[in-house]
């Protein structure tokens, strides 16, 4: 329970009436009939179509002594049409696999996409980047690397991932965000999450590393 709000229903308080798988290919779409509690009392009818994610990790590489940041470019079918480009400068992401617990995920992820070592790894949230029509968990992590050395070409051919990796200034990266060079939820939320603990999380790793 939070101290500060809880929703006034829960889990127990809809009704899935039908589940219907309409695509199942790397990504599901279902058709969902549902019925749940209104706020004034009774319950409302619904039909929705679903686009159903597995979960995910989000990790925003910085290396806190050189005061940079990795970020990775690569093209995205979301963004097909992207007023400027489909190329966006994004997080190290990928899905959790089965069996795999989500820090792995971020390790890995930050090797294959970056070839970057996480030295320490600070969770910074867990959200929902669409609610409205998607089922989809993000892990939100902060991971401290050491940047020297770091760029090139990154991806698993296997994949189809080509990945270029870009370092920035953390201030300039932080600038991107009110540019819309970084524009897509995790890495505002990222950025934004080391402006305000840029300190104290430099504090904690220097302390961890003695």
């Amino acid at each position: 329970m939070s101290k500060y709000w809880n929703p006034e229903f829960c889990v127990a308080d809809f009704t899935i009436e039908d589940d219907t798988i309409i695509c199942d290919s790397f990504y599901q779409m279902r058709e969902v009939r549902l019925q749940h509690q209104r706020f004034d009392g009774g319950t409302v009818s619904l039909k929705r179509d679903l686009f159903w994610r597995p979960d995910a990790v989000c990790v925003l590489l910085y290396d806190p002594v050189r005061e940079t940041v990795v970020l990775i470019e690569q093209f995205r079918i979301g963004a097909i049409d992207h007023p400027r480009s489909p190329w966006l400068l994004e997080l190290v992401a990928g899905l959790v696999e089965p069996g795999e617990t989500i820090e792995e995920v971020a390790r890995r992820e930050s090797i294959e996409e970056a070839g970057a070592k996480i030295l320490h790894l600070e969770h910074i949230s867990r959200f929902t980047p669409s609610p409205g029509g998607a089922r989809e968990y993000i892990d939100l992590y902060c991971g401290c690397v050491d940047s020297e050395g770091l760029g090139g070409i990154h991806g698993l051919e296997g994949e189809g991932e080509n990945i270029k990796v870009h370092l920035f200034p953390v201030d300039t990266a932080i600038a991107m965000i009110k540019t819309g060079d970084v524009d897509n939820a995790a890495g505002i939320i990222a950025l934004q999450w080391l402006q305000l603990n840029r300190s104290i999380i430099k504090e904690k790793w220097s302390t961890n590393a003695e």
